[in-house]
């Protein structure tokens, strides 16, 4: 597939960069996406087992869907269209704290964006602010597709850095490995529409579920 990422200017790259770094005031570092309650429980022990785990979250779970949003919002039409793919976002968030992460998450964002920016956004979950700030910003769909899934990735490999806990090295790996399942998954969502959404990564919206009511915590999600 041809890719407007190729054409990317070196303006549109950094800003992305800056948008997905660890130091833009979205606070992913706070959530676990349940995989702290995977740990726990002992379902992710060591660099395989967090890579799978990983991986299946990417390819059949929030990784999936939320790349399938973040497209429909870049390419919706108004924003009551856009405000539709909120609520579908929201209802698909299987947890009460998968709604928190991707409602605070979105906010955070929104904020920021709108404070570095000429145009406003308000109230929007995670991947829907992110795919319509991308378009009002005239940023490349497939590259913040691609950077979006691999911020979301690099999050849950420090999750497992810390608490597996895997070595630095083992974590950069993992994120290496599992970087070409990025550009695949982008770039098969965005060829598709909101009929495929849909999830079967059971397991981390259990472990999310589960994450609820952990004893010791230190993450949010």
């Amino acid at each position: 597939m041809a890719t407007d990422a190729l054409m990317a200017t070196a303006t549109e790259t950094l800003t992305l960069t800056q948008w997905f770094s660890p130091a833009f005031p979205v606070g992913a570092f706070a959530y676990s996406h349940g995989l702290e309650w995977a740990i726990d429980s002992g379902s992710v022990h060591d660099r395989a087992s967090a890579e799978d785990w990983i991986g299946q979250v990417l390819k059949y779970g929030v990784g999936w869907n939320d790349t399938l949003l973040l497209a429909a919002a870049y390419r919706a039409s108004d924003l009551a269209a856009l405000r539709d793919l909120d609520a579908i976002a929201r209802a698909l968030a299987a947890s009460k704290e998968r709604v928190k992460e991707t409602d605070l998450q979105g906010a955070a964002f929104c904020k920021a964006v709108s404070d570095l920016s000429d145009f406003s956004l308000d109230g929007l979950s995670y991947p829907v602010a992110t795919g319509w700030a991308a378009k009002r910003a005239g940023l490349p769909l497939d590259l913040t597709a691609q950077m979006y899934l691999q911020s979301f990735l690099s999050n849950l490999a420090a999750v497992a850095m810390r608490l597996v806990p895997l070595g630095q090295s083992a974590g950069q790996a993992l994120i290496r490995d599992l970087t070409p399942q990025c550009v695949e998954i982008a770039g098969s969502a965005l060829l598709g529409g909101l009929d495929d959404l849909t999830s079967t990564a059971f397991l981390a919206d259990i472990a999310a579920m589960k994450h609820e009511t952990q004893y010791s915590r230190i993450f949010r999600t």
